[in-house]
């Protein structure tokens, strides 16, 4: 039942500087005629050569003809595409909600976030996987949005700075930054967060681990309330049991900026105290690009 109330309780509440041939691609196909078997496939980003992959989930009942959403997701530190579609479920939610789902793969299974010029670029990565994906299906692409696991909550933290001109909202799962300065439009963003997390603390300041560990979670978030132009202080709503929420009121363009924080929990994308799949996917339903 707890579960239930504070999803429910997110719907009715929710209701860096991008390339420049990002900023000029359409939002949208004018007309699409792009068949694609329904399921998962395996994608290559340049056909021949092992440089870049991709998992792609295409939803039973697309027709080719229909422009469909496209989630992004990321998975932690050392992991996999694979293994990141398990633990979000996102291909049960897509098959029910007719959403496209890009499992994404890091190069040697660790994000170049914060930017190292010396790795291979991951923005430009999901750029042209975003791309990729649109070139073979009829993608609604003012509904792309992103999410990430730990690693993949970071480097999707950066993604709502630096791709927000092609990215509609972002959903960091134990993993949100404020990789700021950052351009470009204000961006919806919602995050989850265990207050027991040993991996990325809540409160920041992880001994010698760089600077990118010193910042909390609230830190972060307040960044995001400020490049979305929120009003006032953050707002705490913590009732009785092990959930509870921060928020941003009165943003730009409708962008909130809110946190689910889950008391007890580790580093982990749970779906006991609260359904984070479903709820994100509701959190994303609800926004779009304008045009």
């Amino acid at each position: 039942m707890r579960v239930l109330i504070v999803v429910a309780a997110v719907i009715v509440v929710i209701i860096g500087t991008p390339a420049a041939q990002a900023q000029s691609r359409p939002a949208t196909q004018a007309s699409c005629n792009l068949p694609q078997t329904a399921g998962i496939l395996q994608q290559q980003l340049v056909p021949g050569k092992a440089q870049r992959t991709y998992r792609l989930f295409v939803p039973p009942g697309y027709d080719g003809r229909t422009a469909i959403p496209l989630v992004l997701e990321l998975h932690g530190s050392g992991g996999t595409s694979a293994g990141q579609a398990r633990t979000s479920g996102f291909d049960d939610v897509a098959a029910r909600e007719g959403f496209a789902v890009a499992s994404l793969q890091a190069d040697g299974g660790r994000w170049n976030v914060p930017i190292d010029n010396n790795r291979v670029d991951d923005v430009a990565y999901v750029s042209d996987v975003i791309d990729h994906v649109a070139a073979r299906m009829c993608i609604d692409q003012t509904r792309v949005y992103a999410t990430g696991f730990s690693g993949g909550g970071r480097m999707s933290s950066l993604l709502g700075c630096r791709l927000n001109a092609r990215i509609a909202a972002i959903a960091p799962v134990s993993g949100l930054r404020w990789p700021g300065p950052c351009e470009g439009r204000s961006i919806p963003v919602l995050t989850f967060h265990g207050l027991a997390d040993p991996q990325n603390p809540y409160d920041g300041k992880a001994a010698n681990r760089g600077a990118e560990w010193l910042e909390s979670v609230p830190d972060a978030l307040a960044g995001w309330g400020k490049h979305n132009g929120c009003r006032g202080d953050v707002i705490l709503d913590d009732p009785a049991g092990p959930l509870s929420t921060m928020n941003y009121a009165g943003c730009r363009e409708g962008a909130e900026v809110r946190m689910i924080r889950i008391d007890g929990l580790g580093h982990t994308w749970t779906k006991k105290e609260i359904d984070t799949t479903g709820a994100m996917w509701q959190f994303f339903k609800s926004h779009r690009l304008r045009q």
